[in-house]
């Protein structure tokens, strides 16, 4: 079934912005700080800050035949196809105006990064990686109080075990590539941020 995305991807008349762009992807455990520091770029950088499940979400809300494809896929227990999700990605980059993202827990594995380089055909300019022992991630995530479902011990736990077995081997794809810049992210918020500031001041 086309989708909406599919015309923007198959354009053969004019080269989509998105392919000249700077795009670091951004990763880190659940409670690493990632949107913390996603949101000091946006206001220091001028950078467009998307998250691939924020933007799943809102294509829900939309209330889209597209949405509604996706909803359903998640109500059955399905994961959502990375060609959707990387489909959203270029559209959201290509109505944004801009030219430089940051993109915000993707990929998550590796059906990700290829689905992505094989649609959008480009490569990050680099990963940002931001590393943060598991004890301190947890302490984090059970201090913060967001209301979410998920923060508890044992679904921490879980998620921290998904992170580290589907995207540690992304990180070390990036790092073989030298394309990894990796932030001890257990310091306190404005020393990581000054940390990340260098990396994009260069």
């Amino acid at each position: 079934m086309e989708t909406p995305v599919d015309a923007l991807i198959k354009d053969e008349h004019e080269s989509p912005r998105w392919k000249k762009s700077t795009v670091v992807f951004v990763l880190g455990g659940p409670g690493s700080g990632k949107g913390t520091q996603c949101a000091n770029l946006v206001k220091h950088f001028s950078y467009t800050h998307f998250s691939a499940g924020d933007l799943l979400r809102a294509e829900i809300k939309s209330g889209s035949q597209f949405g509604a494809m996706i909803q359903s896929t998640i109500v059955e227990g399905r994961i959502v196809p990375s060609e959707i999700t990387v489909k959203l990605l270029c559209k959201a980059m290509e109505e944004s105006g801009n030219d430089k993202f940051l993109i915000d827990g993707f990929p998550r594995n590796e059906e990700n990064r290829i689905v992505f380089e094989n649609v959008a055909k480009i490569e990050p300019a680099f990963v940002l990686f931001f590393d943060c022992p598991e004890e301190e991630l947890e302490r984090r995530i059970m201090s913060r109080n967001q209301g979410r479902e998920d923060d508890n011990i044992e679904t921490i736990n879980k998620r921290f075990k998904v992170f580290v077995e589907s995207t540690l081997p992304i990180i070390s794809y990036y790092e073989s590539k030298g394309k990894l810049r990796k932030i001890n992210a257990a310091k306190p918020s404005e020393e990581v941020f000054e940390a990340v500031k260098v990396l994009f001041a260069s």
